[in-house]
């Protein structure tokens, strides 16, 4: 090769090897500036944390009175229908009121059953007196179409109340 092809080539690679050094800078002189500007702005200053206050106890002196969260009934307790807690439970008191279905009678002698059917397919015979659901029910009535039933539900207030419900003959 001659000597000025070379010195070409030499002067190009150069060249090029300059841009490439230049290209090659950190890009962070911009942020650097950032900084600088902001070390010359004046500090702030914190403010203090709140003075932290003790804790003082308070002792309840009220527990020997009625408590503000239960209703008054004018110095009585709660009157009205209770369920009896100490009847042994029957077998259709498991069962929720609306999961039970009646599907027909049984004469027997003097008597007339109501035939009950829950969930699983299951078909029982009920007598006025007899209990289901689960809300004290108490059946009342057999008729040729519908069973009478009273059941026994909290009133919200800390008593019951008695409320008319019934099955009636599924088609």
């Amino acid at each position: 090769m001659s000597q000025p092809r070379m010195r070409t080539i030499l002067t190009v690679a150069g060249l090029a090897g300059i841009l490439l050094l230049g290209g090659c800078s950190d890009g962070l002189d911009e942020l650097r500036g950032e900084i600088e500007k902001a070390k010359q702005k004046p500090g702030g200053r914190i403010k203090p944390l709140p003075e932290v206050q003790p804790y003082v106890s308070h002792e309840y002196q009220m527990a020997d009175h009625r408590s503000p969260f239960l209703q008054s009934l004018a110095g009585e307790g709660p009157s009205g229908p209770r369920p009896d807690v100490q009847r042994p439970r029957e077998y259709l008191e498991q069962f929720p009121l609306d999961t039970l279905k009646m599907v027909g009678t049984l004469r027997f002698g003097n008597a007339q059953y109501g035939l009950v059917q829950t969930r699983d397919g299951m078909i029982h015979r009920v007598l006025p007196g007899n209990h289901l659901g689960q809300n004290d029910g108490s059946v009342m009535s057999i008729g040729d179409a519908r069973i009478t039933v009273v059941e026994i539900v909290p009133d919200g207030m800390g008593g019951y109340l008695e409320r008319q419900a019934a099955l009636a003959l599924s088609d």
